[in-house]
């Protein structure tokens, strides 16, 4: 017989009024109340799941509700009493008649607030936090950082669990989620019913991933990491640990060079205990390598919801190593460089490859290697991304009165400078102005091109004043052509993460398809960053290809979608698959917050309109090379 999954329910009343309105005052109104309350508490009351009853959401507060309470306490005194409304009482006091503190989508300062209330003792409980619709969930961390500091906040209902799209197909057979709107309802709420951590089909968001890690029953922390001396942590409140087992991974670069387990643990609920986690860093070090320790826990045996082998959770720590730099290829050993300038070019070529710039542009329209093209335009300076459901009620108006989306780059000045043979300048200065003719930034670039076919582009971003607060992001874009599918990147992954939704990715390194990096949320948005990237490489199936090599580290994010695409599409099937690839890498995007129903991005993950320089590397690569070594290399001028 196929055994059925344990959930905790809180029983709910399906019970729904504009905040504050009369019917929670009104007598003639208690009937009703009571009738429908005792309904549903006679018809669930022996189902064990149920451990909490409810009185009902966002009904305002009044004296129908506290004879709520005083029936169901009387007739089930086994179960506690919620409700939100009453910490919306006149009085500032929330009432008694709840035995439960219940708020939704409180600041973390608010939060913090109940908790250190010194005439509380209820258990408190966010009866909705952390809005997750479309691209979203962030700051999931600091919220559970506060969760596990004060023992009385008993944690949180992510809302919501599913997207609640229905599927339709096109005529020409295209699958896409429909919402309000879309079966000529009037009114509707449109896409706000779309705010789940999984698909309508239950596929999770990417943003289950970032749940999982920070919700893990067992965790562990650095004690001595350089010996393998970690701290283990017992999350679960009746469980000891000999029901995981725990194994763990040295990585070089990203490959696993030393494996093992640990002795079973008996750790009792809530404790802790140091162990020593006995792997050998290789001597010598591989110059400019990373050196990864992974701790992974998995069900030691089969139970109702999982089977044996499941991996419950993961920590990941950074072995803290002087590395030596990477080898430093001289200058004066590359091959010569030709430098050619006309009017409305500057043409520098190379051994097996050559590059354009535009001056009108003020950027590469060209990157031939082994002959392909590589680079069809950029990079370019690029502060817009397409808003999410989270940039919408604030953000974004904001950004868009600012002419963010709109901006356009005009040259000021193009110069190029031979240095040596083997060395040539390209420095470009443009401002980046509304269609009004207001500047809101002004770039200068200089693009450092080596004999090697390094391309190391140095950017300074100087904002103007009169900007939004914060900005999208602050990175560049090139675009190129179709063929380079192959994508591979040493950072985060697999899956999309973000400046505030990066926990439960890993450092590693990832390859796949630059179609598999789209997340095809329903409405679509801003979608399939990763941040923490040391490089990316882009190849067609010859393993020819670009490399770009954060220095030291980005965010990138590669789409055949435009960013406009994504803005323009109200719905998955409306968007058109483009032939080139739109590659942005970026210094810092914002994060993601969760303000379409809740707090916005917190002020630590937004990106400021702020002074900054940064650097990336580009380089042609063929495929008998190595983007890991060429990444750790290093140029040395003399």
């Amino acid at each position: 017989m196929k055994k059925r999954s344990w959930e905790e329910i809180m029983e709910e009343i399906s019970k729904r009024f504009p905040r504050y309105v009369e019917p929670a005052h009104d007598p003639e109104w208690l009937h009703a109340f009571m009738e429908r309350f005792v309904r549903m508490v006679e018809r669930d009351k022996n189902h064990p799941c149920v451990i909490i009853w409810s009185l009902g959401n966002e009904s305002g507060y009044g004296p129908n509700h506290d004879a709520l309470s005083g029936w169901v306490h009387g007739y089930d005194p086994t179960r506690p009493v919620h409700y939100e409304g009453t910490i919306h009482t006149r009085e500032r006091k929330i009432s008694r008649s709840v035995d439960i503190i219940s708020i939704m989508y409180p600041s973390l300062e608010r939060l913090i607030q109940l908790a250190e209330d010194p005439e509380e003792d209820r258990p408190i409980i966010m009866c909705e936090y952390a809005h997750s619709m479309g691209n979203s969930t962030g700051n999931l961390k600091e919220y559970w950082e506060i969760i596990r500091k004060y023992k009385r906040i008993c944690g949180g209902f992510i809302w919501d669990w599913v997207d609640q799209g229905l599927k339709r197909v096109t005529e020409d057979g295209q699958e896409w989620w429909a919402y309000g709107g879309d079966f000529g309802d009037k009114p509707n709420d449109g896409n706000f019913c779309i705010n789940g951590l999984v698909w309508p089909d239950r596929k999770p968001h990417p943003a289950m991933w970032e749940c999982k890690k920070i919700q893990q029953p067992v965790e562990a922390e650095a004690v001595d990491v350089s010996n393998g001396i970690i701290r283990i942590l017992n999350r679960y409140d009746f469980t000891d640990l000999s029901i995981i087992d725990i194994s763990w991974e040295l990585t070089e670069d990203g490959k696993v060079i030393q494996q093992g387990t640990l002795p079973k643990l008996f750790i009792p609920p809530h404790e802790s205990e140091i162990v020593t986690v006995p792997f050998k860093v290789p001597e010598p070090f591989k110059p400019g390598a990373e050196y990864w320790l992974t701790i992974r826990y998995k069900l030691s045996r089969d139970t109702p919801w999982a089977e044996r082998g499941y991996e419950i959770g993961w920590t990941q720590f950074k072995i803290p190593l002087e590395v030596p730099p990477g080898p430093a290829v001289k200058v004066s050993s590359m091959p010569p460089l030709k430098l050619e300038e006309s009017d409305d070019e500057i043409k520098v070529s190379g051994k097996n490859f050559s590059l354009t710039f535009d001056k009108r542009d003020g950027c590469l329209t060209s990157l031939i290697y082994e002959g392909l093209n590589i680079i069809k335009k950029g990079p370019l300076l690029n502060v817009w991304r397409a808003p999410t459901d989270n940039d919408a009620p604030r953000l974004a108006p904001m950004w868009r009165n600012a002419g963010l989306n709109r901006l356009k780059h005009t040259v000021r000045e193009v110069k190029s400078e031979k240095i040596s043979d083997q060395l040539v300048h390209v420095s470009v200065s443009t401002s980046l102005c509304t269609p009004e003719e207001i500047e809101r930034f002004k770039c200068n670039y200089l693009y450092k091109i080596y004999g090697s076919g390094d391309i190391m582009v140095e950017v300074d971003v100087d904002p103007a004043s009169g900007l939004p607060s914060s900005l999208p992001r602050i990175g560049l874009q090139l675009t190129l052509p179709g063929g380079f599918e192959n994508i591979a990147w040493f950072g985060r992954g697999p899956h999309e993460n973000y400046w505030d939704r990066k926990e439960g990715a890993q450092i590693g390194v990832y390859s796949g398809t630059v179609d598999e990096q789209y997340v095809p949320y329903i409405k679509p948005q801003e979608n399939g960053n990763k941040t923490d990237v040391r490089w990316v490489s882009l190849t067609n199936n010859l393993g020819i290809g670009l490399l770009a090599v954060g220095m030291p580290l980005m965010e990138f994010s590669a789409h055949h979608y435009a960013i406009e695409d994504f803005e323009k599409a109200k719905h998955t099937h409306e968007l058109k698959r483009r032939e080139d690839i739109t590659l942005n890498l970026d210094y810092r995007q914002s994060g993601l917050g969760g303000g379409s129903c809740g707090p916005d991005t917190l002020p630590q993950y937004l990106v400021k309109p702020e002074h900054v320089r940064f650097s990336v590397r580009l380089k042609p690569i063929s495929p008998s090379e190595s983007a890991m070594d060429l990444s750790k290399q290093t140029i040395e001028h003399g």
